[in-house]
């Protein structure tokens, strides 16, 4: 099994000119195999290792997903009620004023918020300068100074299922579910997430914040640009993004910018940042579902059900080639490209890590090369 894997990552690797890797498999509620490939800082010639720490993208989302599930069990947060009972400000598309937007909307990405200019221009090296709420309240109300309701919400109704409108995924929702639970819990969502599930798995080195992981351990993120990608995309280039004292011009064509520890405010969808070691105390929790530690496995069915308007919660439903079903979650920033995931039928899990984007087919040829490895476990 390791050969393969090491011929296949180490190929990509060297194809797209990815700094570096790291997978890890885990089967039977533990991590048995990981490594690391490559370089987590390529400038002092760190390697990148299963305990190299990293923001994970999107697959943060699960945690988040994993928080608000936990106040449901405890029937503090009806996932049908419209989300502004819980808020101290209100939340309403603009264009369907009498239709709620609800944690199950949030979490389905069928919420009708959108991820307009306002949130990509929160980028911002280091942590994030803007409260939670704060950020949000600006974003959603009218008379904020981030509110438009044309670039904040979608034209479609909340909860609606168009197949001219197949889309909705949002990162803002899932800010708004972190504030949710903050507002819920009583409690800083950093705070809820190191008491309710960092701690009682062990995941001692994860952290939301730069300040609360070791940035020894951090891996430095890659970019590819040029100058028209840097200028044109939301995500532009600026000191938000690039190590301080880059300019424009030293960007090579087709090169790889080393970039600052970024954030935003709605940190909770895409700033998680963990090693592959720790992260795999979580996936286990959902592949291993009778020593879940943070959910029921009636909960775990409800997530993976799809009559939520037609999907699950959080979760992808994922099919490999040879039929399996994976149930996961991809994760994208810039210099980030991660995916988590478990197999329905046994529970095995595999986590992949790349601290670069633009890694062309990477990812897909390595989820199915680490799910088809794990059968022979």
């Amino acid at each position: 099994m390791q050969s393969s894997i090491d011929k296949i990552v180490e190929g990509k690797l060297k194809e797209f000119s990815i700094p570096g890797s790291a997978v890890g498999l885990v089967h039977d509620g533990r991590l048995v195999w990981a490594k690391g490939y490559g370089w987590a800082d390529v400038t002092r010639s760190v390697p990148m290792t299963p305990k190299t720490i990293m923001n994970i993208g999107s697959v943060s989302k699960t945690i988040t997903a994993t928080a608000v599930m936990q106040l449901w069990e405890h029937g503090l947060i009806d996932l049908d009620a419209d989300v502004s009972r819980y808020l101290p400000y209100q939340v309403v598309n603009p264009k369907h004023p009498s239709l709620a937007i609800t944690a199950r909307r949030l979490l389905n990405h069928r919420s009708s918020i959108r991820d307009g200019k306002s949130y990509s221009d929160s980028y911002a090296c280091g942590d994030p300068t803007v409260a939670l709420g704060d950020w949000l309240e600006a974003y959603l109300t009218p008379g904020g100074i981030y509110f438009d309701a044309n670039d904040n919400f979608h034209g479609w109704a909340p909860g609606k299922l168009d197949p001219d409108h197949p889309g909705g995924y949002c990162n803002v929702a899932y800010g708004l579910l972190g504030h949710l639970v903050e507002c819920v819990a009583g409690a800083r969502f950093t705070d809820y997430c190191a008491d309710h599930i960092f701690t009682p798995l062990g995941m001692n080195s994860t952290g939301w914040y730069v300040r609360d992981v070791n940035i020894n351990r951090h891996a430095v993120l890659y970019s590819r640009g040029t100058k028209e990608k840097w200028e044109g995309g939301g995500q532009a280039f600026s000191s938000r993004f690039a190590v301080p004292g880059l300019t424009i011009d030293e960007v090579a064509p087709e090169g790889r910018v080393a970039l600052c520890l970024y954030s935003y405010p709605t940190y909770m969808e895409g700033l998680a940042r963990t090693s592959i070691e720790e992260l795999s105390l979580f996936l286990a929790t959902y592949g291993n579902r009778g020593g879940n530690l943070l959910l029921k496995e009636s909960t775990i069915d409800v997530m993976l059900s799809e009559v939520h308007d037609g999907r699950p919660l959080c979760w992808h439903k994922f099919i490999l080639e040879n039929g399996d079903v994976i149930w996961g979650h991809t994760g994208g920033d810039p210099g980030v490209r991660t995916f988590m995931g478990f197999r329905e039928k046994d529970g095995t899990g595999a986590i992949l890590y790349f601290n670069g984007d633009d890694i062309g087919d990477s990812r897909e040829v390595l989820i199915e090369s680490l799910f088809c490895s794990a059968s022979t476990l």
